[in-house]
C-alpha cells in the first residue's frame, strides 16, 4: 500500500505561549530525520522514566533550515512541567502569536513546500530569528498528531506544520 500525500488548507491561527522540553541539535540535512527520530525516542524514554506529563504532541522545531548547510533543529514535546537536571534536555517556549498552519499526511517535503508557496503567493512574511540567514525561523515546527505507538509508519501520520508570522 503506497501512502498518498494529503495536504490540508492553510489557516491562520492564534496560539498562546506553550512551554516544552526538547533536545536541540545541529545536523546536516542528509541524515537529519534519523538524528531527529533518535532524539524523539530518547525524549519519550526520558519522559516515561521520569513520569513527566505530556501536554501535547511531540514535535520537531526548525530554527535554521538551509538544506545545503547545517540544520538547527529541536525535538520536543509540550509540557508544563519543568525539566529535571539533564545535560541535553532543556526547557523552552513556543511563542504565542499568529501562525500559518496546515495539516499534511505523507510526503513532508510536499507539505512544507505547500506552506512556503502559500506564503509567496499571498505575500505573507514569516518571523525570522536572523533575517540575513536563509530559512531562519523564530518558530517553525511540525507537530506529530498521530501517536507513533498506534501507527508506526511515518507516511501515515497526520502532521501539523506551523510557522509564526512576522508582525
Amino acid at each position: 500500500m503506497k501512502a498518498e500525500t494529503v495536504i490540508g488548507p492553510v489557516t491562520i491561527v492564534e496560539k498562546p505561549d506553550r512551554p516544552y522540553v526538547g533536545i536541540r541539535l545541529n545536523t546536516p540535512f542528509p541524515g537529519m530525520f534519523a538524528v531527529a527520530t533518535r532524539a524523539l525516542k530518547d525524549l519519550r524514554a526520558w519522559s516515561k522514566a521520569n513520569g513527566l506529563e505530556e501536554d501535547g504532541p511531540y514535535f520537531l522545531r526548525y530554527y535554521h533550515c538551509d538544506m545545503r548547510d547545517i540544520m538547527e533543529i529541536e525535538a520536543g514535546f509540550l509540557t508544563g512541567a519543568a525539566p529535571l537536571d539533564h545535560p541535553q534536555i532543556k526547557g523552552g517556549l513556543l511563542p504565542g502569536g499568529k501562525y500559518a498552519s496546515l495539516i499534511y499526511r505523507g510526503n513532508g517535503l510536499r507539505g512544507n513546500q505547500a506552506l512556503m508557496q502559500w506564503g509567496r503567493d499571498t505575500g505573507t512574511a514569516f518571523a525570522a530569528i536572523d533575517p540575513t540567514r536563509a530559512e531562519s525561523y523564530l518558530c517553525r515546527y511540525e507537530a506529530y498528531l498521530t501517536d507513533p505507538r498506534v501507527e508506526p509508519r511515518k507516511l501515515l501520520w497526520d502532521v501539523e506544520l506551523s510557522i509564526k508570522l512576522a508582525s
